[in-house]
């Protein structure tokens, strides 16, 4: 039996989509901490079938755009003392920077490097975002 500690004080994310922990480490910069990181995959769900938890032996200021952009049912514990003291749960963010890049060629971030790439959500049931200057729709 697989045994991972509990956290004494830092962040627990939870209901993760199966697959997507690695994703999330990556966008996070959770590398470049100086901290206990855990990956948990494909942990079984009653609600989701299966799910990736990650959990962070810190708190860490994250940006809660980009989880929600990535997975809006994403769920985050923030734990002291072994003790839960907060409970976010995220939505699709209004608007993301700097987190896609536009893929339309004739795009002005693609001619002006240090525009930044904003998306603006235009249709939520789809989860759609379109870029705030070409209108191209993220995929």
């Amino acid at each position: 039996m697989l045994k991972i500690d509990s956290v004494e004080k830092g962040l627990v994310i939870d209901h993760i989509q199966a697959g997507k922990a690695m994703e999330i480490y990556k966008y996070l910069n959770l590398d470049k901490l100086d901290c206990s990181v855990a990956i948990i995959k494909n942990v079984k769900s009653k609600k989701l079938g299966k799910k990736d938890i990650i959990k962070v032996e810190n708190n860490i200021n994250m940006d809660l755009t980009v989880l929600g952009f990535i997975d809006p049912n994403i769920t985050i514990n923030v734990i002291d003392n072994d003790t839960i003291i907060d409970k976010i749960k995220l939505e699709l963010p209004y608007e993301v920077i700097n987190v896609v890049k536009c893929k339309n060629p004739r795009c002005i971030t693609s001619i002006e490097q240090e525009i930044q790439h904003k998306f603006k959500l235009t249709d939520k049931e789809k989860k759609t975002y379109r870029c705030v200057y070409c209108d191209t729709a993220y995929e």
